[in-house]
């Protein structure tokens, strides 16, 4: 068994038919046939059912196509990492970044990059979870930032950090009796008005799960998905709204909110950095990678990116939802 056969076995699994299979590869089809039956022999079991409407995977055919994509993806990573050894690491690398973790990381990524590695080029691309998630299994970008990872198939995941979900107004109009700063109690905002994400969004299934738990209904005035225009109408006064610190960074700085950390319960949500193996890493890629420990290591550090390495003290108790 060689990596020349793995490919045409592959290949046929793609194609589900030894024609077309044979054309794709360029190769006759009587030829393919052979390398197959080779194979099949090896092992000493049947891998295909052929039909006149095509082939099936037998049981040991889909075991088989499992390592053959792995052994293939493995070959193709060691070639690259082979060609690149020596050099400087160059070329495009693809950060998939939902809006709220874009907000404090990609300006200090991209500004890293650039500096330590003026080769590489780094396109961060802000789009929603679910977006992203497609993109990593078609495996076209080549690393991401997510909340939650249900869904996904054989992705490795490291877990940069946790956030709690903090209440935020305009500092003229803070509506509680406890000051900016001062934890305060889910409870304590029962009677007001609220700006959130659609019903659908990650960030309001965790808030609405809290809420239940804690047996409160807060009052939703107004759903939006733009991130940017909830932050917008709350510094206006028309509403209120709950959020991670690196989603509101921006408008905290400027002076526009002010924010309180929600407890009882605390409500946390992890942050990953996800990869899908399929795709080839290369060395760009890799060190883009670390790149991003470090960054986000230096934001914590330095509590622009307000987060913390473990879930939380039993003595929290947070509510943490990987959402």
């Amino acid at each position: 068994m060689d990596a020349k056969q793995l490919k045409f076995f592959v290949k046929i699994a793609e194609k589900k038919s030894l024609a077309a299979a044979a054309e794709a590869l360029g190769i006759t089809q009587p030829s393919l046939s052979i390398q197959v039956k080779s194979l099949e022999t090896r092992l000493g079991t049947e891998l295909l059912v052929r039909s006149t409407r095509g082939v099936v995977l037998t049981q040991a055919g889909e075991v088989l196509l499992r390592h053959a994509e792995r052994i293939l993806t493995a070959i193709e990573i060691a070639k690259q990492e082979v060609r690149e050894a020596g050099e400087k690491p160059s070329g495009r690398v693809v950060f998939g970044l939902p809006s709220s973790a874009s907000m404090v990381l990609s300006v200090p990524l991209a500004e890293t990059v650039r500096l330590t590695f003026p080769e590489i080029q780094l396109r961060a691309v802000d789009a929603m979870s679910g977006f992203i998630k497609e993109w990593l299994e078609e495996q076209s970008i080549d690393m991401a930032l997510l909340y939650d990872t249900v869904g996904l198939k054989n992705v490795e995941v490291t877990t940069l950090l946790y956030e709690d979900l903090h209440f935020y107004a305009p500092p003229d109009l803070w509506p509680l009796s406890t000051p900016p700063g001062q934890d305060v109690p889910l409870t304590a905002l029962g009677e007001l008005e609220f700006v959130a994400p659609s019903k659908s969004h990650g960030l309001r299934m965790l808030i609405d799960k809290a809420c239940k738990d804690a047996g409160l209904a807060l009052t939703y005035a107004v759903e939006m998905d733009s991130l940017s225009q909830i932050k917008s109408l709350v510094a206006r006064g028309s509403a209120f709204t709950i959020l991670a610190p690196a989603a509101a960074h921006d408008f905290e700085e400027r002076g526009e909110l002010v924010s309180s950390r929600i407890v009882e319960p605390v409500i946390t949500r992890p942050i990953h950095l996800v990869r899908n193996p399929e795709r080839a890493r290369t060395r760009a890629a890799a060190e883009v990678e670390r790149l991003t420990l470090e960054v986000v290591d230096d934001l914590v550090r330095r509590n622009i990116w307000r987060g913390h390495r473990e879930a939380g003290s039993p003595e929290d108790r947070p509510m943490l939802a990987a959402i």
